[in-house]
């Protein structure tokens, strides 16, 4: 028995009749008063968009986000960019797939493996206040740290996301703390650590992720500040102490600008090397989801992660 083609083995103009996840459905009408479908679907080679002309109230009022549907599509190229004609479009029955995780990509370490690294990295912050307030926020949030993506889209889109990028935040800093012996490496790793938790509110979970209500309204690094204020409020610390307030700030900066989402700009030499850690691995990321989709010789679509740059696969 041949194993089923997965979406991005399917070539433009090419019919597939193909079991995915239903990441979005957008019910819409045009301006002729039909009613259309703009959906997301993805399996574990890509999520691609696409839409569903004439669709039914039935359909609009069946397809839900996160459910596993069968669907027959043509490929189709749309400003430069892979998209679907959806012909059909319907929830899975009793005996077909229809358990999410099967479609999802995921990080390429398990749960247990990330969790004993960070319990490894949590005795390496020697400054008691941090590692406090750094075991309390990971406890708490401990199943979606290790569960949830990192992003909506573009970097560490995918299952488990969250955790390992910052695993992997930590491991280029415990680099950089080799380089440079100077660095206060306790303040460094407590701020990798707790950089990105504030997604596990501001995002719903792995599954057809989207935007919470906070965290439209107030984003992941509020979010996360909020959690440190009030973890130390618990724990009876003094939140205006220099060590409290050198931890908020390192989390509040690592966005860099104002623009990008922090409050503030880093201006404590651990904050900014977060910052710049943060942008590299996003970066690498991004790259790496570009040119997976990339022929060799060629140049990816436009990137809007990158700056909407096409970055270039080399042939060897």
């Amino acid at each position: 028995m041949t194993e089923a083609k997965q979406l991005k083995e399917y070539q433009v103009d090419e019919r597939m009749e193909i079991y995915v996840l239903l990441k979005e459905v957008d019910p819409r009408v045009t301006q002729q008063g039909k009613r259309y479908l703009a959906v997301s679907v993805a399996d574990r080679s890509m999520e691609i968009r696409g839409m569903k002309w004439d669709a039914t109230q039935e359909e609009a009022n069946t397809l839900k986000s996160g459910m596993v549907v069968f669907m027959t599509a043509v490929r189709q190229i749309y400003q430069d960019k892979p998209q679907l004609k959806v012909l059909s479009l319907r929830p899975t029955h009793a005996g077909e797939p229809q358990d999410p995780a099967d479609f999802m990509s995921a990080a390429p370490m398990k749960a247990s493996e990330m969790e004993e690294e960070v319990s490894a990295i949590l005795f390496q912050i020697t400054n008691a206040t941090w590692q406090r307030i750094v075991r309390h926020l990971i406890a708490k949030y401990h199943d979606q740290f290790y569960k949830y993506p990192a992003a909506k889209s573009n970097h560490h889109a995918f299952a488990g996301g969250l955790g390992f990028h910052t695993l992997s935040i930590v491991h280029l800093a415990q680099a950089v703390v080799k380089q440079y012996p100077g660095l206060d490496a306790s303040l460094l790793y407590a701020g990798a650590l707790l950089h990105d938790l504030g997604k596990v509110i501001e995002l719903t979970g792995p599954i057809a992720t989207q935007y919470t209500t906070a965290g439209n309204l107030i984003g992941h690094i509020v979010l996360i500040d909020e959690q440190i204020v009030l973890a130390a409020n618990e724990m009876n610390m003094d939140l205006y102490s220099e060590e409290m307030l050198l931890l908020r700030h390192t989390v509040l900066a690592h966005h860099g600008l104002m623009e990008y989402g922090s409050p503030v700009r880093p201006v404590v030499k651990e904050a900014n090397i977060l910052h710049q850690l943060d942008e590299l691995d996003a970066n690498i990321q991004s790259f790496d989801n570009a040119l997976a989709e990339t022929e060799p010789g060629e140049f990816s679509q436009r990137q809007w992660a990158l700056d909407n740059r096409s970055v270039y696969k080399p042939t060897k």
